[in-house]
């Protein structure tokens, strides 16, 4: 069931996933505000308790940084549970396993664009050290490693090549709420 202020109960957590830059960040506090619902950005999280996602991954690598990754989503994602968040997870997350089955117990909801929608807040970002050189070209290869993986676990696609966060924030909402009527539905 979708939350909201209407003293409706908590369901599972929502977990947005998607490449680098699609906006699960600035979506998905969208969509929590919408319902009513705490927002946790896991990737905000660890640089709050670790320094930048740059700077773990110059000073202890990209293994210690999906370790740290890794551990973060599985607080998040329990918390969530327990309390109906939405959680936006870093584009490389839904590669560790066991991130993999704790998606199992949530919604989850691939924000699915393509490289020409996110090229612009990739060209502004230097902070993103898996961009290192060609950012376009390692963007691409990424995402097409990562696509069927994003494919895989989500319950709802939602396009976001298109539309106001608020515009597509709204979307996720309605994809959510016929989603959990489709679920009741088969559970009768």
């Amino acid at each position: 069931m979708v939350r909201g202020t209407s003293g409706a109960g908590h369901g599972p957590a929502i977990a947005l996933v998607g490449p680098m830059a699609v906006g699960k960040s600035v979506i998905g506090h969208q969509l929590a505000h919408q319902l009513g619902v705490p927002f946790v950005d896991t990737d905000a999280v660890i640089v709050e308790h670790h320094g930048t996602i740059a700077d773990i991954f110059v000073g202890r690598g990209e293994h210690a940084f999906r370790e740290i990754e890794a551990r973060t989503v599985a607080r998040a994602v329990e918390a969530a549970n327990a309390n109906g968040s939405v959680v936006s997870l870093g584009g490389g997350a839904v590669l560790d396993s066991g991130t993999q089955q704790l998606l199992a117990d949530c919604t989850v909801v691939y924000l699915e664009c393509d490289a020409e929608t996110v090229a612009e807040r990739i060209a502004r970002n230097t902070g993103r050290p898996l961009l290192a050189g060609d950012a376009m070209a390692r963007w691409q290869a990424l995402f097409a490693a990562r696509r069927p993986v994003y494919e895989r676990l989500a319950d709802i696609i939602v396009d976001v090549r298109s539309g106001t966060v608020a515009e597509i924030a709204l979307h996720v909402e309605e994809r959510l709420r016929e989603y959990a009527a489709l679920k009741e539905e088969v559970q009768k």
